[in-house]
């Protein structure tokens, strides 16, 4: 899990993005596109075409960090507006990171009953 602290916030970029570029390229997007600072610490993830990658930027006050997260199965569950950023919580990047529909955590098992 990425070590981000309580106070941050953290933004979906919606649509899908080209994942071909990097931390330039992303940040790029983010001054441009959403029209936001990426250097006062905030959080940007951007999903590919596909689904199943990841990319997130975030400046920790230090430097500029770019990570990656691709799924073996499944797709990231993204919000199906176009044009701007969603805001998420802390624990719903982390649903979304295993992915987990951060819209409406559930559990898909239950342990049955010793017995």
């Amino acid at each position: 899990m990425i070590p981000v602290p309580s106070n941050v916030r953290i933004w979906l970029a919606t649509g899908h993005t080209d994942m071909r570029k990097g931390m330039t390229g992303l940040t790029l997007l983010v001054q441009e596109h959403l029209k936001r600072d990426p250097h006062v610490g905030d959080v940007y993830v951007f999903r590919g075409r596909r689904g199943d990658l990841l990319k997130i930027v975030w400046h920790d006050g230090l430097g500029l960090s770019l990570y990656a997260k691709r799924l073996d199965r499944g797709r990231f569950v993204w919000p199906a507006t176009v044009g701007g950023a969603v805001a998420l919580t802390a624990g719903q990047m982390g649903y979304m990171l295993e992915g987990i529909d951060w819209r409406n955590p559930q559990h898909t098992w239950r342990p049955t009953s010793a017995g």
